[in-house]
């Protein structure tokens, strides 16, 4: 029979984290492990998985939804990947009821461990140290509260997965799903992660999670100039306002204004307005009767195209293939 190098993975689950992520990845790379085995003739499954707990072996997660663990950190002396589950709300204080966890994270890192946090989990990796002046991704919901604690890190959070490296983070809720997936393709090959996509009926095509995200301005900061700014950007105008108009407006020069801008918001002007303005398109789509020109000209773009580019960008759809799937 075929050696293979198996993979131990171990997963975290704490008071009132998310139980849908360890339970859910748990079951993928389970099955996905046994997939691998049956298709490679193996003596064992590809994954062995584990619950590990920070302090007991009952825990009591978010929806009083009790998961017994087979473990507890201070025991795991070796293994191959670490995932931190998702944590409900309040992430600052849930980060500070979680702090003993963070030195077991690091002594594991440093014997090779790889680190993945899912959905917001990111927070907890991101508490390590260990994604600074990298890149990482999170619930699109939780963006502004993540740039605001973790200046140092680059938010990725259009994106489903990033990999630094062996430091993964997801995006939001069923993302982790894609976690499971993206970490069965890399280790096991795309045969295996196309069989257990379809074992699982998942989708696993979505390099982004625009289409679901709404974007969260940037607003605890303060500076007021740059308050001003968002107000404008944020009220409806027929005539999209260049750079020049907005520093105007906070009665900045246009690179004091620029500079300013993205240290409040974490985005530059230009980023920032067409965020906005996708958002505002988002919303006609869904509920309104013009046409996609129309919405696109309200907006003050007078280049269909590129406008339609720009909302690509940031759904990773057209107008008219959102407002297909998502017309109230």
């Amino acid at each position: 029979m075929k050696k293979i190098t198996r993979k131990k993975v171990s997963i975290l689950a704490f008071e009132d984290c998310t139980p849908m992520a360890p339970v859910a990845i748990m079951e993928i790379l389970n099955k996905a492990g046994l997939i691998y085995q049956q298709i490679n003739n193996s003596s064992q499954p590809f994954f062995e998985t584990e619950l590990v707990g920070i302090k007991n072996l009952k825990v009591r997660s978010s929806n009083s939804f009790t998961l017994t663990c087979h473990t507890t950190i201070d025991r795991v002396l070796k293994t191959d990947i670490l995932l931190i589950p998702a944590i409900e709300f309040d992430v600052e204080n849930k980060l500070e009821k979680n702090k003993a966890l963070i030195p077991h994270l690091l002594r594991l890192h440093k014997k090779g461990t790889e680190l993945g946090g899912m959905c917001t989990g990111a927070f907890v990796l991101a508490a390590t140290g260990l994604l600074k002046h990298k890149s990482a991704t999170t619930h699109w919901y939780a963006s502004s509260v993540f740039r605001s604690m973790f200046p140092d890190i680059t938010l990725e959070d259009h994106k489903i997965i990033v990999d630094e490296n062996g430091l993964y983070s997801s995006g939001g809720a069923t993302s982790s799903l894609h976690l499971g997936l993206y970490l069965t393709e890399k280790y096991c090959g795309k045969e295996t992660a196309s069989l257990a996509a379809r074992m699982l009926q998942m989708d696993n095509k979505f390099s982004t999670q625009g289409r679901f995200s709404i974007f969260m301005p940037q607003t605890q900061h303060n500076d007021e100039a740059i308050h001003k700014v968002q107000r404008a950007i944020e009220a409806e105008q027929e005539q999209k306002p260049s750079v020049e108009d907005l520093a105007s407006i906070a009665n900045l020069s246009r690179r004091s204004f620029i500079r300013r801008f993205k240290t409040a918001t974490g985005n530059t002007p230009i980023e920032y307005l067409h965020r906005m303005n996708v958002e505002k398109a988002k919303r006609h789509l869904e509920t309104g009767k013009d046409s996609v020109e129309q919405i696109i000209y309200s907006l003050g773009y007078n280049d269909l195209n590129s406008f339609r580019k720009i909302f690509i960008r940031y759904t990773d759809l057209t107008p008219k293939e959102y407002r297909w799937k998502y017309s109230l």
